[in-house]
């Protein structure tokens, strides 16, 4: 009979052969042989099972790589998949590899089938290997993913870097503009100081004029102090004694209706017209008197005569006219 024990635990057994005792010693380096095979086994099986475990850590570091890197993800989730097939054929290799150890502690019956059997269990395990190793693949697939995603960064950082001069050169441009501006408001404040001083100039000149104004009605004050009021004055004249001026009544002449001729006399406190007597020929003087040269041009009236007391010169140039019928008498 075989006696089985627990799972995994190398256990010393005898096959009973009936009367007689246990088996000779072929038997027992073949038992020996089946209980290498079934620790090469259960090696295989930790090994496929720390080979589950790798996978599983590449599958992790595969879906970090995803997560760190937007644009790989789906490369990364496909590698993370393909990671944990792995691991599902790593696991499968595991229970292979259980029955594989199943199948040793059942070939104590058998030694020839425990041995083909621990060959299987070797070959998934190598299997397990080849997947551990696919796994490897796979996380150094994600590992390529995550540096062309770092790829990528690097690139962006580069565009940022561009965009980044392609502002300051804008700030630049925004900084000549500024300096343009400033030199602008220089300009307008030295107009702004011109206008200034222009008005103070024209505040000046409104001063001067409004002193000049001042001045001009203080004389015209200081006049109107020399002229007397000229209320009630009309058609008088203006007058003065030499220190006060006044106005005075103008002593008009007479009427002149109805007095041709007539030539202007006073008798000292009215004047009046008075009547020229042109043909007088009397004199209260006792004597008439005439110059002795005639030294213009004369011509005696038509129809008189003249007298004159002599001797009488007449200047050169000069003549004297007697109208026929006329006498001229020196005497």
């Amino acid at each position: 009979m075989l006696f089985n024990g627990p799972k995994h635990k190398h256990v010393k057994c005898a096959i009973f052969r009936g009367i007689g005792g246990s088996g000779d010693a072929t038997n027992d380096a073949s038992i020996s042989a089946v209980t290498s095979l079934t620790l090469r086994a259960e090696a295989a099986d930790v090994a496929a099972a720390t080979s589950a475990s790798d996978a599983a850590t590449s599958a992790s570091n595969s879906a970090t790589s995803a997560t760190a890197s937007s644009s790989s993800q789906t490369a990364a989730a496909s590698s993370a998949t393909a990671a944990a097939t792995s691991a599902t054929n790593a696991a499968t290799s595991a229970s292979g590899a259980s029955t594989s150890a199943t199948a040793a502690t059942t070939a104590q019956t058998a030694s020839e089938t425990a041995e083909t059997n621990a060959e299987t269990a070797q070959t998934a395990a190598e299997t397990a290997e080849t997947n551990a190793e696919t796994a490897q693949t796979a996380a150094e697939t994600a590992e390529t993913n995550a540096a062309s995603s770092a790829s990528a960064a690097s690139t962006s950082a580069t565009n940022a870097s561009n965009s980044a001069s392609a502002a300051a050169t804008s700030n630049t441009n925004a900084g000549n503009s500024a300096t343009a501006a400033a030199s602008s408001a220089s300009a307008a404040s030295t107009s702004a100081t011109n206008a200034a001083t222009s008005a103070t100039n024209s505040a000046n000149s409104a001063t001067a004029s409004a002193s000049s104004a001042t001045d001009a009605a203080a004389s015209a004050v200081t006049a109107a102090s020399y002229i007397p009021d000229n209320s009630g004055n009309s058609g008088k004249f203006l007058t003065t004694d030499g220190s006060v001026n006044s106005w005075a009544a103008v002593d008009a002449l007479p009427s002149q209706t109805g007095n041709n001729g007539k030539y202007l006399t006073t008798d000292g406190s009215a004047a009046s017209w008075g009547v020229l007597d042109t043909d007088a020929n009397t004199t209260t003087k006792g004597l008439y008197e005439n110059a002795s040269v005639i030294s213009s041009t004369y011509a005696i009236t038509a129809g008189n005569n003249a007298m004159s007391a002599g001797p009488i010169t007449v200047n050169s140039g000069v003549s004297v006219t007697v109208p026929t019928g006329s006498r001229w008498v020196i005497s």
